[in-house]
């Protein structure tokens, strides 16, 4: 917005209108009026600055003056394009970040080098030279320094020793001498004025800790002492100068970003809110635009709050600048995007009405003026007609800032609940009783014992007071929840489950407090699928899952997750315990969402298994690589290595709790191979089946690899064909049917499926092939024989593994003859092939396509609901016949 609608002839000085400050430099400062004259058409950049400081003899005894020549310089340069419209709210935060940097930078060499002549230079106990970190926090570490601001700074140094010079002091002399002087140089009031007021209260200790500390000493502060008001604040920290800052952010980063989603924060940074809120009230400072109501700190709040939640898992979140974590929260769907472009045009405009507040007098202000006539002034450099329409705008701003403040920030278990006199009386029969059947529970009683017993147990009374208090905030609302679930008394059970393992985890605590919408999904959840609520309770982490709508909707873009799971991999190289935990999130994130989405009705069991098998390749592809990697004795860069799936995985039929049949196949002639090759099989299968924090990511059988357990554990290309021409058994030559190449070097993938077309492809006597075929049938049938009354959809007569063996009798018997029967399509594909060809009835095809479809739908139910593949026979009585049928036309027998 520009300052006049009219362009002005002269902008220097129609900004003395709206800045006594500049004003004043202008009459004291005879230099100013021409150097501004030639800058004014541009940004102030790091090269002008440098070639101002160039230009002038700058030594210790002439650096305080020349700082402040070129702070008056740079800030008036800013103010006029400011005020004239021409330079936004980056240019202006920008340009007096790198006035901070040039002035430390410039500062801290000129001060250093006087004191290494003195005492020589720091070094370490063990030689090494040392040298003063100087962390910018605040604004000034995120590069947003307002016009008139003070710098927040830390001063660190990595080792203590003692300096190399004739007069010997200590690393921590030094440096401290060397702060003491940087903050002189800076915040000292001269004639010139001052460059910036330097604040140190942000140190370890604040002011009543010592002005340096060395790498150990902060590590231990954080791990001993740190308060979360600090992992705030060092949030923006920022080294501008040193060459070991990468060590000093690995200091700081597991204090300031949790590996755990922390909700926690939550609570604590509306405490430190509350705090200033009653401050500004003391003071009676509800006009100040920074720490008043709706204002820039409370944006600030909304933007770190997240960053500080789930900073540890999402890199991407670690980002300083406001404005750029608003925009990363709408990209990553953590706040909408219309609520980060309302608290981004906010943000920009409390910021620039912050700085027209500083413009007046270069005062460190955030609060509107009380004299008239500086309102009105403000007013028009904002290109408002008045105070009063200035303040409309800023009340519109600041009440929707408010508005989703509290939207974030609000305690929804503030106010008390219902049943909150329920939970406090759990044993109470005569008064827990009602309550209940009131509700809908179909066995009060036994709610009312389970509720009793799990206030009455250890864990519960063990629990610290403030979780405790969580707890019991939650659990009336949980009973509320499950009540209106189409099955309650089931739904609350699995939900008390989840709530008992994860009550000694506040953070899970704090996120179903804070979101009400959570805490019904998951009641929803646990109502729809016990399963799916084991699942939940195993992995808690995936209660996160549950506030992205996101998750609810479109198809996973496979090809976008590894490409981004990759790059996370890559980052943490090579930390192999934190790749196995973050492979494994990421794994069952994936999953958690498939399954929201199929208990919503959303996909159909074939798209589901198509969906979890594309998942399984893509965890088996860069686990392959990875694993690779850390094999330290390889002899060449790619491994010549191929995952060729069999069973569901190889179907493409994987269901939730799936294990993966896998073959390891190499080429590759060195001598060395096979070792090479064995050992890294072997980390493959750890890789996948180990069990760690982060759970497991796949149990594995390895048994359908030529001569099953007593063969090895990776077979060559050619042993793997002369293998299945010479030696295999009828039975693996099925298994062949549903195998598919899943992972790792693709010329073996397409070798192996040139291997597997040459042995469904050979000749077979019909006869014996029948025989061998209904022999191991019979063998399964015994040993899954069962006396149950229920139909068993996998096993019994007429169910899935006839479908099974019939499709693969087919294509062992004709594929000779019809190649088409060799495609890895799915068995209801090959069903309508055979039927096409007329090998079988086309009809009858259909129909056992169609029954084979509904008995993986039922067991797919089954399943949800952690029950066996077993239902009442009349649920699957006509699908049964059209196989039975089938079964008896193709092999002339019904067993």
């Amino acid at each position: 917005m520009s300052l006049n609608p009219a362009v002005t002839a002269d902008p220097l000085q129609a900004a003395t209108g709206h800045s006594r400050f500049l004003a004043r430099m202008l009459a004291s400062r005879p230099w100013l009026e021409q150097a501004l004259a030639a800058s004014i058409e541009h940004a102030m950049d790091r090269e002008a600055m440098e070639a101002f400081l160039a230009a002038r003899a700058l030594d210790e005894a002439s650096l305080p003056a020349v700082l402040r020549d070129l702070r008056t310089w740079v800030l008036c340069n800013t103010l006029v394009r400011d005020l004239a419209g021409d330079a936004d709210l980056a240019e202006v935060t920008e340009t007096m970040t790198v006035l901070a940097e040039t002035s430390i930078h410039h500062a801290h060499a000129i001060l250093r080098e006087a004191l290494v002549r003195k005492y020589g230079v720091p070094l370490s106990r063990s030689g090494w030279e040392q040298e003063l970190i100087v962390i910018g926090m605040g604004k000034l570490g995120g590069r947003e320094l307002n016009v008139s601001s003070d710098i927040d700074l830390i001063f660190i140094y990595p080792e203590d020793g003692d300096t190399g010079g004739h007069k010997v002091i200590s690393n921590f002399e030094f440096f401290e001498l060397l702060g003491k002087r940087l903050i002189k140089a800076l915040a000292e009031v001269t004639e010139h004025g001052q460059v910036f007021r330097v604040d140190m209260r942000l140190r370890p200790n604040g002011d009543s800790g010592p002005l340096v500390c060395s790498f150990d000493m902060l590590e231990n502060y954080f791990i001993t002492q740190g308060r979360e008001w600090e992992r705030y604040a060092w949030i923006k920290a920022r080294a501008l100068n040193g060459e070991r800052y990468h060590e000093l952010e690995e200091i700081a980063r597991p204090f300031v970003f949790r590996k755990y989603l922390d909700f926690g924060s939550i609570d604590a940074m509306r405490g430190l809110h509350a705090q200033i809120r009653r401050e500004v009230a003391r003071r009676d400072r509800a006009h100040n635009v920074k720490l008043g109501p709706g204002g820039i700190r409370e944006i600030e709040f909304i933007a770190q709050v997240f960053q500080l939640i789930r900073g540890g898992r999402e890199p991407a979140l670690r980002e300083r600048p406001t404005l750029k974590v608003l925009a990363t929260l709408a990209e990553r769907g953590i706040l909408s995007l219309p609520a980060v472009e309302r608290l981004s045009e906010a943000y920009v405009f409390l910021r620039r009405l912050e700085h027209r507040l500083q413009y007046l007098d270069d005062a460190q202000t955030h609060d509107l003026p009380d004299i008239a006539e500086d309102r009105e002034r403000v007013a028009a450099s904002m290109g408002f007609t008045d105070f009063a329409a200035l303040q409309t705008a800023l009340d519109a701003h600041r009440a929707i800032v408010s508005h989703h403040f509290e939207d974030v920030f609000g305690d929804p278990s503030e106010e008390d609940h219902k049943l909150d006199s329920m939970w406090a009386s759990a044993g109470d029969d005569d008064h827990v009783l009602p309550v209940l059947g009131d509700l809908g529970y179909r066995n009060p009683a036994a709610v009312a014992r389970r509720l009793a017993s799990m206030q009455d147990s250890a864990r519960y009374k063990q629990l610290p007071n403030h979780i405790r208090g969580r707890l019991d905030a939650l659990v009336p609302r949980v009973v509320e929840a499950a009540a209106a679930t189409a099955l309650p008394d089931d739904t609350l059970g699995r939900c008390l489950d989840l709530l008992e393992t994860i009550s000694r985890r506040g953070a899970y605590l704090a996120l179903l407090q804070q979101y009400p919408q959570a805490l019904k999904r998951v009641a929803d959840l646990a109502g729809a699928s016990s399963w799916a609520a084991q699942y939940l309770t195993r992995h808690p982490i995936l209660l996160d899952e549950l506030l992205d709508d996101r998750n609810l909707e479109g198809e996973p873009d496979w090809a976008n997750l590894a490409e981004e799971l990759d790059r996370e991999l890559d980052a943490i190289e090579p930390d192999m315990e934190q790749q196995m935990d973050r492979m494994r999130e990421q794994h069952h994130a994936q999953v958690f969402r498939l399954l929201t989405q199929d208990i919503a009705g959303k996909l159909t069991v074939e798209r589901l298994a198509d969906h979890l098998s594309a998942l399984a390749d893509l965890i088996l592809a860069l686990t392959l690589k990875l694993v690779w990697r850390k094999i330290k004795k390889r002899h060449r860069d790619e491994p010549a290595l191929a995952v060729i799936a069999y069973g569901k995985l190889g179907g493409k039929e994987l269901g939730y709790a799936s294990d993966l049949d896998i073959v390891f196949l190499y080429d590759d002639e060195a001598p060395e191979a096979m070792e090479v090759y064995s050992r890294y099989a072997q980390r493959i299968n750890t890789w996948l089946s180990s069990q760690t924090a982060a759970g497991i990511l796949f149990e594995t059988d390895l048994r359908l690899r030529p001569n099953g357990d007593a063969g090895l554990l990776v077979c060559s290309l050619e042993s793997f064909r002369k293998y299945q021409l010479e030696s295999a058994w009828v039975w693996e030559h099925q298994a062949l049917t549903r195998a598919r190449f899943a992972a790792g070097d693709r010329m073996i993938g397409q070798g192996f499926e040139k291997i597997r077309c040459e042995v469904l492809r050979q000749s077979r006597d019909l006869a014996k092939l029948r025989d061998e075929v209904l022999a191991m049938r019979r063998k399964m049938r015994d040993a899954h024989a069962g006396k149950s009354e229920l139909f068993d959809l996998k096993h019994d007569v007429g169910g899935l593994v006839d479908v099974e063996f019939l499709i693969q009798y087919l294509v062992l018997g004709h594929s000779h003859a019809h190649a088409e029967l060799t495609g890895n399509l799915g068995n209801i594909a090959l069903l309508r092939i055979a039927g096409e060809l007329g090998l079988i009835p086309a009809e009858l095809a259909s129909r056992c396509g169609d029954a084979y479809r509904l008995m993986r739908r039922l067991q797919h139910r089954q399943r949800l609901n952690a029950q066996p593949s077993r239902v009442d026979p009349s649920e699957v009585e006509g699908a049964r016949e059209p196989v039975v049928a089938l079964w008896k036309m193709v092999f002339g027998s019904d067993d």
